[in-house]
């Protein structure tokens, strides 16, 4: 089979296209260029991020990495297609308080979209895309592909790529889905890739957000729950949800940021017991394993990438689901995604508008 693979430079991507290439298939790696922001440096943070100026060291990487599979490489320029559809979307997401979540949009629509598509235009012949992310996709027996997680809770990634459609399930192969991360970094130290020891993503950009929004300072002021003023900020844009340090504000107990509120310019905080949450309505649904609902159902749950699936009720209403939880959850973000499953296979998910 002749498979093209996303190739970041990273031990995950490299360590896929060796396994591929072990297995008989025919590769070709490809590398997407997403930063175009031209003189313009990163001030501070952490080199090792998807989204960044470094990226040019990341494609010759990427490159040497082909070089000693001794398969062909292309690089192929997203940045147009990234900025219009992750950019964008993190800017004005930010700008309303709410808390978005670039990975998901640049994997649905950028790593396993634009950079694909744009191989095929590029005249790159291949029967199917594969990466390196830490997933699974099966068949049900009607013939409906399905996501499911990979087999290191620690490492899944199957949160990240819940928006996935079905045409797009049927042309990935994700050959990390039954590997731990040991294991990955063990079989490419064996193999004497050149990226066995390299450091994994932290992030999508390695500095300050405001470098991206290059929005103006807006004044404000942070209050607790009963409107008391306590300080001042300079943009609702530059706190999370749950966020503890840097509010600047003395307290005999920890703060916590509860609420952006973009009507008002106000950052709400309170105590910990505050940041807990038995609900949320989340919109922008996308399902894989099952039909738009239509009756409520039990299934589990993750507001983050990092946690383990939590049971839930589920309550659709048309366009929308309610989730309920049945241990209260902390920080619930606007903006984050909700990632419904059954077991370990992905039913869909949503963006969170609002927790209660």
């Amino acid at each position: 089979m002749k498979i093209l693979i996303g190739l970041s430079g990273g031990v995950d991507s490299s360590t896929a296209a060796l396994i591929l290439k072990q297995q008989g298939h025919e590769l070709i790696g490809a590398t997407m260029s997403i930063w175009g922001k031209d003189g313009m440096a990163v001030q501070s943070g952490h080199k090792e991020a998807c989204y960044g100026p470094d990226e040019i060291e990341n494609i010759e990487e990427a490159r040497k990495i082909a070089q000693q599979l001794d398969i062909p490489f292309y690089v192929l320029n997203c940045v147009e297609q990234y900025e219009k559809i992750v950019l964008e979307n993190f800017k004005s997401e930010y700008v309303q308080g709410r808390t978005p979540n670039p990975c998901v949009w640049c994997n649905a629509f950028i790593k396993f979209g634009a950079l694909p598509e744009m191989a095929k235009q590029s005249g790159i012949v291949f029967d199917k895309f594969a990466t390196g992310h830490y997933a699974r996709v099966e068949v049900d027996k009607n013939g409906r592909y399905l996501l499911k997680r990979g087999i290191a809770p620690h490492k899944d990634q199957s949160y990240f790529l819940y928006r996935l459609q079905q045409e797009q399930l049927k042309n990935i192969i994700l050959p990390l889905g039954t590997y731990t991360k040991e294991e990955i970094r063990n079989i490419a130290k064996e193999n004497g890739l050149l990226a066995a020891e390299k450091p994994d993503s932290q992030d999508f950009y390695g500095g300050d957000y405001n470098e991206l929004l290059g929005l103006k300072e807006k004044e404000g002021n942070i209050v607790d729950t009963e409107g008391r003023v306590l300080g001042k900020h300079k943009g609702i844009w530059n706190y999370t949800i749950g966020q503890r340090k840097g509010l600047g504000i003395a307290s005999t107990e920890p703060l916590y940021v509860l609420s952006l509120n973009k009507d008002t310019n106000e950052v709400v905080v309170g105590f910990a017991d505050k940041t807990f949450k038995k609900s949320l309505k989340a919109v922008n649904l996308n399902w894989i394993a099952m039909d738009k609902p239509k009756n409520e159902f039990r299934a589990q749950a993750k507001i983050r990438s990092t946690q383990q699936p939590t049971d839930v009720l589920v309550k659709p209403h048309g366009d929308e689901i309610e989730v309920i939880f049945d241990d209260m959850q902390k920080s619930i973000a606007t903006g984050q995604s909700v990632v419904l499953y059954d077991g370990d296979t992905v039913l869909g998910g949503g963006v969170i508008e609002k927790a209660e």
